[in-house]
């Protein structure tokens, strides 16, 4: 039953990942499965930044809805997709240490 399995047609995905897997165990590349306690510090980093992800979007809104002049919303959309980068780039550095840790 499990060797038919095996023989089913596989999805693009599916072929996709196997290469990948082969080209990882050929570079020399190993897996490391997370642990409970990093597993939780992720989620943990996650859900803050997720808040303030928000925050900022909330920040901007309120910035925005004072603001008349063209010129005055560009700089607070670019302050903010700014502001949007380098949190983006915080939370995945520290997801990253706490992946290789």
């Amino acid at each position: 039953m499990i060797a038919a399995m095996n023989d089913e047609p596989k999805s693009a995905i599916e072929l996709a990942m196997a290469r990948l897997k082969k080209q990882d165990a050929d570079a020399g590349v190993t897996e490391h499965p997370l642990t409970d306690a990093q597993k939780q510090e992720i989620a943990e980093v996650r859900k803050t930044y997720a808040a303030k992800l928000a925050q900022e979007e909330i920040l901007q809104h309120s910035k925005l809805s004072g603001a008349v002049d063209f010129e005055q919303r560009q700089t607070i959309d670019e302050h903010y997709r700014r502001d949007l980068e380098r949190l983006n780039h915080e939370r995945d550095r520290k997801i990253e240490k706490i992946r290789n840790a």
